[in-house]
C-alpha cells in the first residue's frame, strides 16, 4: 500500500468513527425521546429495548454503506484485528499503524461534541463505557464480549443470510443483547476507540486500567474470534482473496 492510500485510509476511519461515536452515543437519548413521544414507558417491559435496536438498526444501515463508500472504512480497532487476523484483509502495517491513532482521535472528536451538542437535560445520558467491576473482571468481560461479537459479526457478514434488512437485523439484536450483558461489567464498549474518546472526555485516558480493559483484551478477543472463525468456516479452497486496505 502506497503512503497516500495509508493516509486516506486512515482519514476516512477517523472521519467514520468520529460520526458513529457522535450517533451511537445518543442512542441512549433516541430511546427515552421515542418511549416518552410513544408513551411506552408504561407498556410493554421490553418497549425500549425494540426502540433501541430499531435505532441501531437505522444506524447500521446508514453506516455500512458509508463506510464502502469510503473505501472501506472502519470505526473499531477490532473491526481491522479481526478481519485481518481472519485473512479477510491484508493491511499493511503501515496502514495500521495510521488507522487506529486515527480512529482514536475520531473518537476523541465525537464525544467531545456529542457532549457539547446533547441538551443539558440528556446530558445525564451520556455516561460511555466505564469499569464497575476489578480490572481483570472487567478485562475478562470485555474481552469475552467482544469475542462474541467478533464472531457473530464475522458470522452474520461472512456466512449468514443474503437479504441485507435480515443481516442488519441480526447485528443489532445482537449488539444490544451483549451491551445489556455486559452493563454491569464495563458498559460495555467492544470498541477501544469508543472507549477511548469517552475515557479522554473523562480524563482516564491514560490509565493502565483503560488500557488494560478497553485495548489489550478485545484486541485478543476479537482475534481470536477471527482464528476460529477462520478454522470452522474459511475452507483453504473457499477463502475469499485478501484484500488490501
Amino acid at each position: 500500500m502506497s503512503t497516500g492510500a495509508a493516509v486516506r485510509a486512515a482519514a476516512a476511519d477517523a472521519a467514520v468513527t468520529f460520526l458513529w461515536v457522535l450517533c451511537a452515543s445518543a442512542l441512549g437519548t433516541g430511546t427515552a425521546a421515542v418511549t416518552s413521544y410513544l408513551s411506552l414507558q408504561e407498556g410493554a417491559q421490553y418497549a425500549p429495548l425494540l426502540v433501541t435496536a430499531s435505532l441501531l438498526f437505522v444506524l447500521l444501515s446508514v453506516f455500512g454503506p458509508l463506510c464502502d463508500a469510503l473505501g472501506g472504512a472502519r470505526f473499531s480497532p477490532t473491526d481491522i484485528a479481526a478481519f485481518y487476523a481472519a485473512g479477510l484483509s491484508r493491511p499493511s502495517l503501515f496502514s495500521i499503524a495510521l488507522r487506529l491513532p486515527a480512529q482514536a482521535a475520531g473518537a476523541v472528536g465525537g464525544a467531545l461534541a456529542i457532549s457539547e451538542l446533547m441538551p443539558e437535560q440528556y446530558k445525564h445520558t451520556l455516561e460511555g463505557p466505564s469499569l464497575k467491576v476489578d480490572p481483570h473482571t472487567g478485562a475478562i468481560a470485555e474481552g469475552v464480549l467482544t469475542f462474541i461479537i467478533t464472531l457473530a459479526v464475522l458470522w452474520i457478514v461472512i456466512k449468514g443470510p443474503r437479504n441485507p434488512i435480515v443481516k442488519t437485523s441480526l447485528l443489532s439484536v445482537t449488539t444490544v443483547c451483549l451491551i445489556l450483558a455486559g452493563a454491569g461489567y464495563t458498559g460495555p464498549s467492544m470498541n477501544p476507540a469508543n472507549a477511548f474518546g469517552w475515557a479522554y472526555v473523562n480524563n482516564l485516558h491514560n490509565t493502565w486500567e483503560q488500557f488494560y480493559v478497553y485495548w489489550i483484551c478485545p484486541l485478543i478477543g476479537a482475534t481470536l474470534a477471527a482464528w476460529i472463525f477462520r478454522a470452522l468456516f474459511l475452507r483453504p479452497e473457499h477463502k475469499p482473496k485478501a484484500k488490501r486496505a
